[in-house]
C-alpha cells in the first residue's frame, strides 16, 4: 500500500463509510446485554452482590481487549505482526493478560464480600471467588480470541485494525460479559459449588 493510500484511508468520508454500518450493528448487539440483565433480574435482586459485579465485569473483560488490541494494531504498523502460535510476543501478550485477569479477578472477588458485608448482603468469599475467577477468566479468553480475530478480520479486508478492533471488542464484551457472569452465577449458585467446599472459606 503506498504512503498515498494510507493517507485516503484517513479522509472523513473513508472513515465514516467503514465506521458507520459497524458502530450501528454494534449498537443493536449492545441492547443484548439490557435483554439478559432483564431476563435475569429476580437472580441478581434476590444476589444484590452481583450486580456490583455487572459493571466491574463488562468493563474489565474490554479493557483487558483493548490492551491487547492497542499492541496488536501497533505491531500490525510497524509490520511485525504475525499470527502464527509460535509468535513468542504473541504468545507473550497473550500470557500477560491472562496474569493480569487472574489477578483483578481474584482482587473483585475479594472486594465484592467486604462491600456485601458493609451492605448486609454477604455472599460467601469462596462462592464469590469462584464466581469472579471463573466468569473473569473464561470472558479474558474470550477477550484474547476476539482482539486477534479482529485484528486478522480487518488484516484481510484490509481495514484499518486502529478503527475496528477496539469498538468491535469493547462491545462484544459487554454483551459477554454479561451473559458469562449471568450463566457462571447461576450455576454456582444453584449448583452450590464454591472454592469454598474445596479450600474450606465457608
Amino acid at each position: 500500500m503506498s504512503a498515498d493510500d494510507r493517507i485516503d484511508t484517513w479522509s472523513v468520508r473513508s472513515i465514516v463509510v467503514t465506521m458507520m454500518p459497524l458502530l450501528i450493528a454494534l449498537s443493536v448487539l449492545e441492547m443484548g446485554s439490557g435483554f439478559v440483565l432483564e431476563t435475569l433480574e429476580e437472580t441478581y435482586l434476590d444476589n444484590p452482590v452481583l450486580l456490583v459485579l455487572v459493571p466491574v465485569m463488562i468493563g474489565m473483560g474490554g479493557n483487558l481487549g483493548s490492551v491487547l488490541s492497542s499492541r496488536l494494531t501497533t505491531r500490525f504498523h510497524l509490520g511485525t505482526l504475525s499470527f502464527s502460535p509460535r509468535d513468542e510476543a504473541l504468545r507473550t501478550n497473550v500470557l500477560a493478560i491472562l496474569a493480569l485477569a487472574v489477578t483483578i479477578f481474584s482482587a473483585l472477588g475479594v472486594a465484592a464480600y467486604v462491600l456485601g458485608r458493609l451492605l448486609g448482603e454477604p455472599m460467601g468469599l469462596g462462592t464469590l471467588l469462584t464466581i469472579t475467577l471463573l466468569s473473569g477468566m473464561t470472558l479474558a479468553v474470550l477477550a484474547v480470541v476476539l482482539s486477534i480475530a479482529a485484528a486478522y478480520a480487518s488484516y484481510r479486508f484490509g481495514l484499518d485494525p486502529d478503527d475496528v478492533t477496539i469498538p468491535v471488542v469493547t462491545n462484544v464484551c459487554d454483551i459477554l460479559g454479561v451473559v458469562v457472569l449471568s450463566v457462571v452465577a447461576i450455576v454456582v449458585l444453584e449448583g452450590g459449588t464454591s472454592l469454598a467446599a474445596l479450600v474450606g472459606l465457608g
